[in-house]
């Protein structure tokens, strides 16, 4: 990062570090250089003309507009330096992806495969912009990513994998503000170097989790939206109920992408250790290399029942190719604390087991394209008139890996139509569908509750499909 010295004064911005904090308190915004939204190879576009660059004062529409500006780009960019200049949006979204900063009263945002979407909404006397925050922007910069590094991942009939995309998000949030010089000194400060720990970097979303907090106390942590620094403990998606308070585990997607998390971040903390320099210079080192593996590991990995353990095992093998097995322990150990492998999963991948599949792992963004099957959901118990398709998690097996049975061993998955299924049944039970009108029958129990549906049943292929229309 350039010295601020060397900044022209007319080219320079407040903005916030990764997010303005939870009422009463307040953080100071800091001094960054002018963000070039268009910058390749992912490029933005925010909704609104840019304002002028005086009275940039939090509070006032052209802080929350820089603060956007600075917050989208650090994350598009930290992504972009990873993937290379061949990487772009989804196609739906064109060559530029288009940020509406506040497009009404909500305590949400959302990335829908056109761009992203945020909202405001007053609380206790208090007016929260969700696009204000560079946690919840980076967040859903990070749906964007992940839609482009592996769209297949977008209809997927699978909690598991909806909650990865969740994880995902999140975890953008933590590497994008550790790009920051001053928020790695800080978090070191904070955490005496033990990374795993509780901090500004783990509680993802403080402002926006107090302003939900206030309207539904049990619904988001106690200090923040979500904290990555938990001792959530893998289960089966399937067992688990489809809605439960925050200290719980469900199999809602932000409720189980929880568990993702708190393995990352343990193996995070595990790569920062491994550096030579434990300083603010190995954590931005140890940022990078885990954004590699991450990425290595997404784009690889199979789409199948049991996705998280499938992810570990193909990021530990792109550790292998990449690093040498360097962090082989801070992934294993990361992903074993918190159940995503087996001891005996994560043990089984020894040099050898990886190194037959390594060179086919790192760089492997191939089959972008390739769909999953469809497979046919009855529609009567939901009340819709019809059978409709979803996508089933059901590609092949590269490892055979799965996650930590809550007795001993490994956990025996159940099979793609069980796993889709089931997140039908979720996403009803959630509400979370919207079905047009001529499609339900008498019986239906969907009502006109406002709200965002992150699916909709659709006529498409000569029949009725379940399709995604959003991630909030």
């Amino acid at each position: 990062m350039a010295d601020l010295h060397e900044w022209k004064l007319s080219e320079v911005i407040r903005a916030w570090e990764d997010d303005p904090g939870a009422p009463p308190t307040y953080r100071t915004p800091i001094l960054r250089p002018q963000p070039d939204l268009q910058a390749l190879p992912l490029a933005l576009r925010i909704a609104d003309l840019p304002p002028s660059q005086s009275g940039d004062q939090p509070g006032t529409v052209e802080f929350r507009y820089w603060a956007a500006a600075d917050a989208l780009r650090r994350a598009a960019d930290f992504w972009g330096s990873l993937l290379g200049d061949d990487i772009s949006w989804h196609p739906s979204v064109g060559d530029e992806l288009t940020v509406t900063l506040d497009a009404g009263e909500d305590l949400n945002a959302y990335y829908d495969r056109a761009g992203l979407t945020f909202f405001h909404q007053s609380v206790s006397g208090i007016t929260v912009y969700s696009g204000e925050s560079p946690d919840v922007l980076c967040h859903e910069t990070g749906h964007a990513v992940l839609d482009a590094i592996r769209p297949q991942l977008w209809d997927a009939a699978s909690a598991e994998v909806a909650a990865f995309h969740e994880s995902f998000a999140d975890i953008s949030a933590l590497l994008s503000a550790l790009q920051l010089d001053q928020m790695r000194v800080a978090v070191l400060a904070e955490t005496n170097g033990h990374l795993a720990r509780s901090s500004r970097l783990s509680r993802v979303a403080e402002q926006l989790g107090w302003a939900i907090r206030q309207i539904s106390p049990t619904s988001v942590d106690r200090d923040c939206l979500r904290n990555a620094a938990n001792h959530f403990f893998y289960r089966d998606p399937v067992m688990l109920p489809p809605d439960a308070p925050a200290a719980e585990l469900s199999s809602a997607p932000h409720s189980f992408s929880r568990v993702f998390t708190g393995a990352f971040l343990r193996a995070l903390a595990g790569i920062f250790r491994a550096q030579q320099n434990r300083d603010e210079s190995g954590l931005k080192q140890a940022s990078i290399d885990a954004g590699r593996l991450l990425e290595a590991g997404v784009a690889a990995a199979p789409i199948v029942p049991g996705y998280y353990a499938q992810v570990a095992a193909h990021m530990i093998a792109a550790d292998h190719e990449m690093f040498g097995g360097g962090y082989g322990r801070a992934l294993r150990s990361g992903f074993v604390r918190h159940g995503i492998l087996s001891p005996s999963g994560a043990t089984a991948l020894t040099a050898a087991a990886v190194g037959e599949h390594a060179l086919g792992i790192v760089g492997a963004r191939t089959d972008r394209g390739e769909a999953l099957e469809r497979v046919l959901i009855s529609g009567e118990a939901y009340g819709i008139a019809g059978e409709f398709s979803c996508r089933a998690p059901a590609q092949g097996l590269r490892f055979g890996v799965a996650g930590a049975s809550p007795a001993i061993g490994s956990l025996a998955y159940g099979d793609a139509q069980r796993v889709a299924a089931s997140f039908v049944e979720d996403l009803f039970r959630q509400g979370r569908v919207s079905v047009p009108e001529e499609h339900l029958t008498a019986e239906a129990t969907m009502d006109a509750e406002a709200g965002i549906h992150t699916h909709q049943i659709i006529r498409a292929d000569g029949g009725l499909t379940l399709a995604r229309r959003a991630f909030d």
